[in-house]
């Protein structure tokens, strides 16, 4: 009767469900009146596990007991783990369920496996996520959420493969020929012969995870964000995609007498429009929220940054869901070349520098033990100190679970690795107070990151500039063996003559 009652209030799942052992935690702080404060603190930290009795759906004849446990993963999130067992057939079942809400955006991790330990790395995935072995060309596709780590995930998936090949062989022995290669391969990965190797997760809704180690050097562990489509939010729930317009033939462009201009033509009153964009003047123009689907608005302002180039500076907010990001594109053309930026950060003053990160640029601080890889900030125009307070904002946020100053560490985090995190915070404590001197270095495949010189237009004594040969994978992952400037008219020709 109170779980009905509570949800005519409109309460949230993870209030509905755990209620009773807030007033039980409630209950118990009341009745230690003679404990201390150490002793308090500790009952009303007593985890607690919440029963309900369900019907079976394998047996069908019966109830069984669903167990439902509310907990805060590290690095990470609460989840809600739940487990259900039947006294009657003896099924089991076990998942999870993010305890909040989706998030703003879509996230892939990724996990570089170069050593056996990292077959521990905890990973959790819920049920929207994607999970990919490039190395196998394996995908696991969206289904049960689930609390495990790359070795169970590995071995699962063996395991799943393994129990049909008896029939396969019968069947089609070619497939039967493949998955055994696969199975082998995944065998090996599992026991750590098999190294290195790649593992991913993409959730459309922001929900999934591999946990990180303090040890991970440039290129192991990525994180990058991204906007979800509309097909993506119409499966979270979160809109309805767009309906495709259904044009009778005679109704189309070119079925048209006289035919009309192509999109890219200009029609006669456009002729005399303004297409420069005047630097200072903010433009405001529609676009789709990623977080809703529902129409908001994005404003645009070009900036011209002394001794480097013009940027435009986005800003996009939505009125219906609350979405708000910001972002700093720089204008030009792709230079032929990287930029590597090292400034040597004395004190105070040199906090104070204005610095534009770029998307595609990655920082390091080494004397802080610190590595951003590029594409976890966005583009950000924004001063030395700035930044590193955004970065240590989000990893307090991620690891701690921080509300203010006051903060504790995960339910299950190692003495070992939360005193490694302590030390990085107090460095950077250190290095915002401009008691600690450090470097940073910013490495951008785009030349489209800056930082304030005091002294421009003369050398700065303590920055340094250099220009660097990209590699492939970086001109790769940006696209730029796919671009042709040059001759591409010709190509055009003889792909419709080819497929004329």
């Amino acid at each position: 009767m109170a779980t009905n009652t509570d949800k005519s209030h409109g309460k949230s799942l993870a209030e509905d469900l755990f209620e009773d052992m807030s007033r039980k935690v409630e209950g118990i702080s009341l009745q230690s009146n003679g404990a201390d404060e150490k002793g308090l603190r500790q009952d009303n930290e007593q985890k607690m596990v919440e029963e309900i009795e369900s019907f079976c759906v394998n047996c069908q004849e019966g109830n069984g007991i669903t167990r439902l446990f509310l907990t805060k993963i590290p690095f990470f999130r609460e989840i809600v783990i739940m487990s259900f067992e039947c006294p009657h057939c003896h099924f089991k079942n076990s998942e999870i369920q993010p305890a909040g809400e989706i998030q703003q955006k879509g996230a892939i991790y990724k996990l570089v496996l170069d050593k056996k330990e990292d077959l521990g790395r905890q990973v959790v995935k819920s049920d929207t996520c994607v999970i990919k072995i490039p190395s196998v060309d394996l995908e696991i596709p969206a289904g049960r959420g689930q609390l495990t780590n790359v070795e169970g995930i590995v071995s699962m998936v063996k395991e799943d493969l393994a129990a049909l090949q008896p029939e396969r062989k019968n069947a089609n022995l070619e497939a039967y020929e493949k998955l055994e290669i696969i199975i082998t391969s995944l065998e090996e990965m599992s026991i750590g012969a098999g190294l290195p190797f790649t593992i991913s997760v993409d959730d459309p809704a922001g929900n999934s995870w591999i946990e990180p180690s303090t040890a991970d050097g440039s290129g192991k562990y990525t994180k990058q964000e991204y906007d979800r489509s509309s097909a993506q939010n119409a499966a979270l729930g979160l809109g309805d995609p767009a309906p495709e317009a259904n044009i009778r033939p005679e109704y189309h462009a070119t079925g048209m007498v006289p035919e009309l201009p192509a999109a890219n033509q200009a029609l006669d009153q456009d002729a005399d429009s303004d297409p420069e964009i005047n630097e200072g003047e903010v433009y405001t123009f529609p676009t789709e929220c990623p977080g809703c689907t529902r129409l908001c608005e994005t404003h645009m302002k070009m900036v011209n940054i002394p001794h480097f180039t013009q940027v435009v500076i986005m800003s996009t907010v939505c009125d219906a869901c609350g979405y708000r990001t910001n972002e700093v594109k720089s204008g030009g053309e792709v230079p032929e070349k990287g930029r590597r930026i090292t400034l040597k950060v004395k004190g105070v003053e040199d906090l104070k520098r204005d610095i534009l990160k770029a998307e595609s640029c990655a920082m390091a601080c080494p004397e802080l033990g610190l590595d951003v890889q590029a594409g976890t900030l966005g583009g950000r125009f924004t001063t030395i100190e700035g930044l590193l307070t955004q970065v240590r904002h989000d990893l307090r946020r991620q690891i701690f679970d921080a509300e203010g100053e006051g903060y504790e560490a995960g339910d299950s985090m190692a003495a070992g690795e939360k005193e490694k995190w302590d030390k990085f915070f107090e460095n950077m404590a250190s290095a915002l107070d401009g008691t600690l001197s450090f470097s940073c270095i910013l490495e951008d495949p785009l030349a489209a990151s800056y930082v304030q010189s005091y002294t421009a237009p003369e050398p700065d004594d303590q920055m340094t500039v250099e220009e660097y040969e990209r590699t492939e994978e970086e001109e790769e992952q940006l696209g730029l063996r796919d671009i042709k400037t040059e001759h591409y008219e010709a190509e055009e020709v003889e792909d419709v003559n080819g497929g004329g």
